[in-house]
């Protein structure tokens, strides 16, 4: 953890989902009741090779896997509706918060990365008092972000918007596709270790925490 830290970074970029709030039990909820209508079950070796990647292609993995009558936008539409139930409830992933809190008093630059879309990711944060501690917001939708994750394209748009080279970033990120997308785009990575992956599949990453609290020392630092 510290050689990952060691050089004070200009701004940290975060991802949202599986990272600060903990919605990917949300996900997995909406998904399954779709995939009940068709008889399925969301099985936790496609969700773990969705988690954190591109919605749209996400979608197709799921709609190819059990040859559903859908095309993606369909799924996307149909999957929405629970999800537009589940969200104004998202959890925060513990110690987020206090974390974020502690941000806020630094002279850092704050930025979030997510491939939910502007909407889904405005309910998400609406109830969240840090989510005025963010510069910059790009989502999966922004007509600047070509692929999503694991392509490298959020994370340089968001760097960009910051105004700051992505070297000088560090990302907070919890799944492989996220952890593929930052190192692509020249970010030192930390990865927030959760209970959808195995540990191994975090390994690009330059740090893995078990918790936000072992690294609030080096932020009393900042």
């Amino acid at each position: 953890m510290n050689s990952t830290l060691e050089v004070q970074p200009a701004g940290i970029i975060f991802d949202l989902d599986g990272t600060l709030l903990d919605t990917e039990p949300l996900y997995t909820d909406a998904t399954q009741r779709l995939l009940d209508l068709y008889g399925h079950t969301f099985t936790m070796e496609l969700k773990k090779r969705c988690l954190g990647g591109d919605s749209r292609r996400s979608a197709q993995m799921t709609i190819d896997e059990y040859t559903l009558p859908l095309t993606v936008d369909e799924y996307l539409t149909a999957r929405e509706v629970h999800l537009l139930e589940l969200f104004p409830t998202s959890p925060e992933i513990h110690g987020a918060g206090e974390f974020m809190t502690r941000l806020m008093n630094t002279k850092l630059l704050l930025g979030l990365a997510t491939s939910s879309h502007k909407h889904l990711c405005d309910i998400k944060l609406e109830n969240k008092a840090w989510k005025a501690a963010f510069t910059s917001i790009i989502c999966g939708d922004n007509a600047a972000v070509k692929k999503g994750k694991p392509e490298p394209d959020i994370f340089l748009v968001c760097a960009a918007a910051l105004g700051l080279a992505a070297g000088d970033c560090i990302a907070f990120e919890d799944s492989p596709n996220g952890i593929r997308a930052a190192r692509a785009a020249g970010m030192r990575v930390i990865a927030v270790n959760g209970p959808y992956v195995d540990l191994e599949d975090l390994r690009e990453a330059d740090s893995i925490i078990d918790s936000y609290e072992e690294i609030l020392p080096v932020v009393a630092r900042w």
